[in-house]
């Protein structure tokens, strides 16, 4: 069995000291912004539903030609090219 792991203050400062040495005063709040994020979205993925929606989407291509009737074929006659 191993022994429990208690950090005590001394410890979490060299931690402290190391992260900042390796990434910097400017990259840290972007790193805990995206922990924050990263924590949020998987807290939000294990509350949804887990069932999956699979009816095909429709494009928007598709959604305009059915609310618009497609046009009568036209019968225009192609015009004559001059001859020079």
């Amino acid at each position: 069995m191993l022994p429990a792991m208690r950090l005590g203050f001394g410890e979490i400062l060299i931690i402290l000291v190391v992260v900042l040495l390796i990434f910097g005063a400017n990259k840290i709040p972007q790193l805990g912004d995206a922990l924050g994020k990263g924590i949020k979205n998987f807290r939000k993925a294990t509350r949804e539903d887990d069932s999956i929606d699979v009816t095909p989407q429709k494009s928007p291509a598709e959604k305009l030609g059915a609310a618009r009737p497609k046009p009568a074929a036209s019968s225009a006659v192609p015009s004559e090219s001059k001859k020079a």
